[in-house]
């Protein structure tokens, strides 16, 4: 599933694009399911095992419940149009050659970025997964445009090589609530991800990237789904005193195969 430039890329880089990855109907019907459980959340609804982070400098903006939200955690196991995604086969096996034969999918975050949103610091994914195995492959899937203007994310070529670093509090007044800044690295050869829908970023667990503030009049989103080697312990409570609640292992492949939902845990 991989050529030789996307591989060469990967170890080089820490990362590699894949453009039209996804039909446009699919970034349509995960958009669209997200404003519903948007909506259901707001409304006092349960969307369990779904959850709303707000967008905390919209948190008190006029319009439909979704121009508040800034991520929607925890949809890879029930929301169908997400978890088809996330055991495709076409996704599956590029995971597989970047990690191993044995995988689960443990996080899932739709990320919104409406006008006027705030970037997310530079950090590195692995900071937030203290797990006793790693690295781990991110996916993220290009829902809409992502331009200069409208806050793209940023990517630092080569930085999955460094290990974690220590990262200090988002120290801006209307940070989210989890954001932390790496304070410690030269970022100025980083390079923007320019995207059109559909469109697929492969990248590793280690790899330094950010994102810039929404400074357009376009929402910017994004589909991202995260991979581990299956089996692996989260130690997310031991370091930090509590238990995640972002991660939520679920197995798609062992041996190389995929296991079916009367299978899975």
């Amino acid at each position: 599933m991989l050529d030789t430039s996307e591989l060469d890329a990967w170890h080089r880089d820490g990362f590699f694009l894949r453009k039209g990855f996804t039909a446009p109907d699919v970034c349509d019907a995960m958009h669209r399911r997200i404003i519903e459980l948007s909506r259901l959340a707001e409304r006092g609804e349960p969307i369990t095992p779904a959850f709303v982070q707000t967008e905390s400098r919209l948190a008190d903006s006029e319009g439909p419940a979704e121009s508040r939200v800034s991520k929607l955690f925890r949809v890879h196991r029930q929301e169908r149009v997400f978890r088809d995604f996330c055991v495709a086969p076409a996704t599956l096996e590029i995971v597989r050659e970047l990690l191993a034969d044995d995988l689960d999918c443990f996080l899932s975050q739709f990320i919104f970025k409406h006008p006027g949103a705030l970037g997310q610091p530079w950090h590195q994914d692995a900071f937030y997964f203290p797990f006793d195995r790693s690295p781990q492959v991110g996916v993220w899937l290009a829902i809409t445009h992502a331009r200069l203007e409208s806050g793209p994310l940023w990517v630092l070529p080569g930085s999955h090589r460094e290990p974690i670093h220590d990262a200090v509090a988002d120290r801006r007044p209307d940070a989210n609530l989890g954001y932390v800044e790496i304070v410690d690295h030269d970022m100025s050869d980083a390079v923007p991800v320019v995207l059109e829908p559909g469109d697929c970023l492969f990248f590793h667990s280690h790899l330094m990237h950010c994102s810039t503030d929404n400074e357009s009049m376009h929402m910017r989103a994004a589909m991202v789904f995260h991979y581990s080697e299956g089996g692996t312990r989260d130690g997310t409570e031991e370091r930090f005193g509590f238990k995640s609640p972002n991660n939520d292992f679920l197995p798609v492949l062992r041996s190389g195969r995929t296991i079916h939902e009367n299978e899975r845990a």
